[in-house]
Parts: C-alpha cells; sequence; structure tokens
C-alpha cells in the first residue's frame, strides 16, 4: 500500500505544474503583445528621426541658401580634419613650428589643432587651405624667405 504523504506529494506537484503552466502561457502571450508594441515603437521612432533630419537639412540648406547673399566674398566653406592637416604637414617635411609659420600661427597652435584639441577659425581656415595648395619647393622657399 502506497505511502499518503508520497501521494499526496505528487499530486500537489502535478497541480503545481498545471497552474505554473497556465500562468506561464498568459504571461507567454503578453511578452509577445509587448514586443510587437516595442517594435512599433522602434519603427515609429525611426520614421520621426528621419523626418526631423530631412527638416533638418532643409532647413540648412534655407540659411546657407541666405548666407552668401549677405556676404558675397566669402568663398566656398571649408572643412577641416586634423588628420589631413597631420598627413600634409608629414608629406612636406616640416616641423609643426615651421608650418605654423606658412599658416600665421604658433607651432604649438598647429599641434593641438592635429591633436584635435582644438579647431582653427574661418581666417585660418583660408591659410590652411592657401598652404595647402603649395608644393615642397614652394614651401621651402617661403620658409627661406620668412627668416
Amino acid at each position: 500500500m502506497p505511502n499518503i504523504a508520497s501521494i499526496l506529494k505528487s499530486e500537489i506537484s502535478r497541480v503545481a505544474r498545471k497552474e505554473v503552466r497556465a500562468e506561464m502561457e498568459t504571461l507567454k502571450k503578453a511578452s509577445v503583445h509587448h514586443r510587437a508594441a516595442i517594435a512599433a515603437l522602434r519603427r515609429q521612432i525611426s520614421s520621426l528621426e528621419k523626418e526631423l533630419r530631412n527638416v533638418a537639412k532643409g532647413t540648412s540648406r534655407g540659411v546657407r541658401a541666405s548666407a552668401p547673399d549677405d556676404s558675397g566674398d566669402e568663398g566656398p566653406k571649408r572643412r577641416f580634419s586634423a588628420g589631413r592637416l597631420a598627413a600634409h604637414r608629414a608629406k612636406l617635411g616640416i616641423s609643426a613650428a615651421a608650418y605654423g609659420k606658412l599658416v600665421g600661427v604658433s607651432g604649438q597652435t598647429i599641434y593641438h589643432w592635429e591633436q584635435g584639441k582644438a579647431r582653427p577659425r574661418a581666417a585660418q581656415l583660408l591659410s590652411l587651405a592657401a598652404v595647402r595648395g603649395l608644393g615642397k619647393q614652394q614651401v621651402a622657399q617661403r620658409l627661406e624667405g620668412a627668416e
């Protein structure tokens, strides 16, 4: 004859598993619903961010279009890259101090620009662009003339 305690224990385990399974089904359904809602919200955020970028581009284009009318002597907008500045200086084979003389700033300023610690102003960007167009011989001639 089986022990009543073991029968009772097995019956309690069976009922508990049945209840847990029912609760898990409910939780799984809720989880699927929440995941679908999250995915929909992410898609909505993505589309809104894209729309915001497009609006920002349209606004900045309008501002740029009106800016040259105010000051017609400005050329194209100059961009600055610290890596390209360092590469150009290395290509010319000159020190930061010598490059600074060409641009009209100190060697320390050139070093900070190359490290990305500082950025040149608009007038300095024009000087950088002028130096960028020079070759090794022209740079050597300018440096000899500056000394």
